[in-house]
């Protein structure tokens, strides 16, 4: 009973013969409990370590029984005392193991996590523009779809095109060859030059985005509508892709204000080059007007015009064809979705 005070059962046993005959000594003691001299001397070191006996003055090398109202209260008071200290430990190990899980979560967590905040109408969308160009520091990338821009969109990106670069951040855009048509986008980047932006055009871009230092993207929710609102994305793997994908076609495309270069021994240009590898993919011809920025008539009258040169009966036999005569190899093959959209 006495083993949950720290007691041996020998201990204990040698402990209870004591306190029923406290004048036996160490061979009575072996004789009562039948065991031999060694053991008894061994329980009784453990009795005196534990303070139930104690060494006697009157008889050397004689142990006397301490009162167990005392010992046994002392010591179960001591073994209450390194019971509690055991739980502050085992509190403390708790609080330390949680907290170094919590650590461990938290880093797999920051690694893997993909934060998406989703955006609501063009007012929200260019509200969080306007805060994330205040807090760029480095570099903008972007994308800008849908040739020619409006007078709204271009006074809404003006004032921050110009804070940012006013500021130093470096700036890079890829916009549509199709607003080499639109005089009034033309000037506007004319100006956003002068200023230092870089500028490069592509025949068709994927979608609409801006990246701002690497960190975050903010992409259409619909690009087939890009009024109705946008994504906003932070996460380092998803960021990274969307920045190798602008590098990509930005390696590949002339700068603005140059020439226009032309395939060599197709005499095709880049923009109807374009046309057929969204037409090898299934694309309508909405889809295609979309994706070069230019009206749906233009697109119609592209594609009937390579469909003739091509000898085609449709359009994604146009695109097949193409692709059989080596005509969709070029510099932006892989600036496209790769999925037809209807």
């Amino acid at each position: 009973m006495l083993e949950v005070l720290g007691v041996s059962a020998k201990a204990e046993a040698a402990y209870r013969a004591m306190l029923a005959r406290p004048d036996l000594g160490v061979p009575q003691l072996a004789a009562e409990l039948g065991w031999n001299i060694s053991d008894v001397r061994a329980a009784l070191d453990e009795l005196a370590r534990l303070s139930l006996v104690r060494q006697t003055d009157q008889q050397p090398g004689g142990l006397l029984l301490v009162n167990p109202e005392v010992s046994l209260v002392s010591l179960l008071a001591r073994q209450e005392t390194e019971l509690t200290e055991r739980q502050r430990e085992i509190i403390s190990g708790r609080l330390a193991v949680n907290q170094i899980v919590a650590e461990y979560v938290d880093s797999v967590q920051n690694q893997r996590r993909l934060e998406v905040e989703e955006l609501t109408g063009i007012d929200t969308v260019r509200a969080r523009l306007a805060e994330l160009t205040q807090g760029c520091t480095s570099e903008v990338m972007d994308f800008t779809t849908g040739g020619g821009q409006s007078d709204a969109s271009r006074d809404a990106s003006r004032p921050l095109d110009q804070e940012l670069l006013e500021r130093g951040v470096r700036m890079r855009s890829l916009y549509l060859e199709s607003v080499t048509n639109h005089p009034d986008t033309v000037s506007y980047l004319e100006w956003l030059t002068g200023l230092g932006a870089r500028v490069r055009l592509a025949p068709s871009l994927p979608l609409r985005m801006v990246i701002f230092d690497r960190e975050s993207a903010i992409v259409p929710s619909n690009p087939d509508n890009t009024s109705v609102g946008a994504l906003l994305l932070r996460g380092k793997s998803l960021v990274s892709a969307l920045c190798g994908l602008f590098e990509h076609i930005w390696e590949t495309s002339p700068p603005f204000g140059g020439s226009a270069p032309r395939d060599d021994g197709t005499g095709l240009s880049s923009q109807a080059r374009a046309v057929l590898r969204l037409l090898a993919r299934g694309h309508t011809d909405e889809v295609v007007a979309r994706k070069l920025g230019v009206s749906v008539r233009t697109a119609r009258r592209v594609t009937a015009e390579l469909m003739a040169a091509l000898g085609a009966r449709s359009r994604f036999q146009a695109g097949v064809i193409a692709g059989e005569l080596g005509w969709l190899q070029g510099p932006h093959a892989a600036s496209d979705s790769p999925r037809p959209e209807s």
